[in-house]
């Protein structure tokens, strides 16, 4: 069981990683996307895979509004997921060129818009798993209450820097394709554009991990009654 566990968080944190490289598409180019876009199939396979067992539990236990939440995250989730696989290798000149697939002006929406909205569901997904770390850090060290609102300053600090990139950054009008071409400043510093994609997912795994916690407090309060 510890084996499974440390390959998932491995196969997340590869994810994560796959999933940065990929948005940095400008700075890598199209032979690096593609590949890095053929080993996040992969991940994503075996992600699901270690988590087979989330399957069977779907239909057990009481339905609440965290438990529903997550699902819809995680559904939504999915099927972007299958949207950018699909549209990607449609789209392919290196990886998967050979097959000659036609729909190349749909398959582009389709990878444009699903790009974006993978993010962003990707980063609440990890917001919504955060509460894991959050435990196993808290059993490694117990931090001090001033370290906590040291802590929780940073991350107040991070989501309002992430919503400024994501305005900054025209995600909106990607996710609903307001605008067809994405804009790349290739003059801009890898770092700089890390950090702004950085904050955002720092936002968005903010909000689902607070979320969360919102959506389960009438429930705990029920169980409390």
């Amino acid at each position: 069981m510890r084996v499974k566990r440390v390959c998932r968080r491995a196969a997340d944190l590869a994810m994560t990683a796959a999933l940065l490289l990929l948005m940095g598409y400008h700075l890598w180019g199209d032979a690096v996307h593609e590949w890095a876009g053929a080993g996040m199939f992969l991940l994503f396979l075996l992600h699901h895979g270690l988590n087979a067992g989330w399957y069977g539990s779907l239909f057990r236990g009481k339905w609440t509004g965290g438990r529903i939440a997550q699902t819809a995250i995680d559904g939504l989730l999915f099927v972007d997921m299958l949207c950018l696989m699909v549209s990607g290798v449609t789209m392919s000149r290196h990886v998967f060129g050979f097959l000659h697939l036609g729909g190349m002006v749909m398959a582009r929406s389709m990878h444009l818009a699903g790009s974006y909205w993978g993010y962003v569901l990707m980063s609440m997904h990890i917001g919504l798993h955060w509460g894991v770390v959050m435990s196993l850090a808290r059993k490694a060290a117990k931090p001090a209450p001033a370290a906590k609102i040291f802590l929780r300053v940073c991350a107040g600090l991070t989501a309002a820097y992430g919503l400024w990139a994501f305005i900054r950054r025209g995600f909106l009008t990607y996710m609903f394709l307001q605008n067809q071409f994405v804009f790349f400043d290739f003059s801009e510093p890898a770092l700089l554009f890390y950090l702004d994609y950085l904050a955002i997912m720092g936002l968005f795994a903010a909000l689902g991990y607070y979320g969360q916690r919102l959506l389960r407090r009438p429930h705990r309060r029920e169980e409390a009654e």
